[in-house]
């Protein structure tokens, strides 16, 4: 865990005293290009509230310098070539900051169009922006999501892995990543008993869980996020396949817990990055105090926030630390390189470091990983940062 201290974007925000009243001025708008419907709109509807629930916070603090913020929503209905359009259309009105995408397709599919500006915060983790360029992505990154979580297996010794991958090209890139995590030096002595695939339009998968039964794993990995990963879930339950099993916090929703109670794997384990975190021993003060107040705003509305909600709520925040620093006329280059200098940053998934971590100022070092709670219907965390097991963390249920 890093051993800064700062003021963080609600501290900093609290500090600011407006010339004339937010609401006098003239708004300061964003636009941002969001999956409000299709596939990824469980994800784009709560990454939508977060930013409205920044955005009340910061126009009580005094909004960009005197003038309100307002984000501009526009709706790429889960399609790259849409979010492509939309991209074309907010660039030609020049300007100096954009939020999009959502998720790693749109992002793909908007990134290659920034090449001048603006400056694009994309709210996806599974993309990874080249250093330097005008995106930015969001949270930790999917890659140190997944050491953590290896190594969380590895120091509870379930050494034999299988691994189940979706055939598209985003399967093929999480299992390339993963398996160059394994093949670290560190975990030489984990072995990948098999690897599967599916389609994610399959409706079921027996035939490659029997295969993964049959190899004996300690541990299981299935990469995907929505109705494939219930799929799976509901297909180990079939096979009695009951043993440790990981995937990504693209599925840490509270809908899809819910939803998915009935099948839930008994222990299913997912990396995180800090905003999880709930125990203020496990953080260092400057995090625990933006958690205080990105918990007490979504309390303040009756919600309880998840996955969706840390991906737009630290980026609103430090977008508005460049623009409060710089000034709302900042061109995009001085907001690009604002931001690449960034250091010693609290949020709520940790401190950022974008000299360090070029593009998303996070690591490994703010990752944790949980396991899902039925008890207490919740995400209990079971490491320390980097994926270290806590002493207390249990083998079952």
């Amino acid at each position: 865990m890093k051993g800064v201290r700062s003021a963080g974007p609600v501290a900093a925000a609290l500090m600011v005293v407006a010339t004339v009243a937010a609401g006098a001025a003239e708004p300061y708008q964003i636009p941002a290009i969001m999956s409000l419907t299709g596939q990824g709109a469980f994800v784009s509807k709560g990454e939508q509230q977060s930013l409205e629930l920044a955005k009340k916070l910061v126009n009580e603090s005094g909004g960009i310098n005197g003038r309100p913020l307002e984000f501009t929503y526009q709706d790429d209905q889960t399609n790259p070539q849409v979010a492509v359009q939309l991209a074309n259309d907010v660039l030609a009105q020049k300007p100096a900051i954009l939020i999009g995408g959502a998720i790693v397709a749109t992002c793909r599919a908007i990134a290659p169009l920034i090449k001048n500006g603006p400056a694009d915060y994309c709210l996806s983790p599974g993309l990874h922006p080249d250093p330097g360029s005008y995106v930015f992505s969001s949270s930790v990154s999917t890659l140190d999501l997944a050491t953590a979580l290896v190594r969380y297996f590895h120091d509870r010794g379930w050494t034999r892995i299988a691994l189940m991958f979706s055939s598209d090209a985003t399967g093929q890139d999480a299992e390339a990543g993963l398996k160059s995590v394994l093949a670290k030096p560190e975990n030489k002595d984990m072995t990948i008993v098999t690897t599967a695939h599916f389609n994610v339009t399959d409706v079921s998968v027996a035939a490659q869980l029997e295969s993964v039964k049959a190899a004996n794993p300690q541990c299981f990995i299935a990469w995907s996020t929505g109705t494939p990963i219930a799929t799976i879930f509901r297909g180990m339950r079939d096979q009695g396949l009951d043993i440790p099993i990981g995937t990504t916090d693209g599925n840490m929703t509270y809908a899809q817990m819910k939803q998915y109670a009935d099948f839930l794997p008994r222990q299913l384990y997912i990396a995180a990055a800090q905003w999880v975190v709930r125990d203020d021993k496990l953080l260092l003060p400057e995090v625990a105090k933006q958690h205080d107040a990105f918990y007490q705003a979504y309390d303040a509305v009756g919600a309880k926030p998840d996955i969706a909600s840390e991906l737009g709520w630290d980026p609103a925040f430090i977008l508005v630390q460049a623009l409060r620093s710089l000034g709302p006329d900042a061109a995009p280059a001085a907001i690009r390189d604002h931001i690449g200098k960034l250091q010693n940053y609290a949020g709520v998934n940790g401190v950022y470091d974008f000299v360090k971590v070029p593009q998303r100022g996070l690591d490994v070092s703010d990752a944790v990983v949980t396991r899902w709670s039925p008890e207490a219907k919740t995400w209990q965390v079971v490491s320390k940062p980097t994926g270290i097991p806590l002493p207390s963390a249990p083998d079952t249920p």
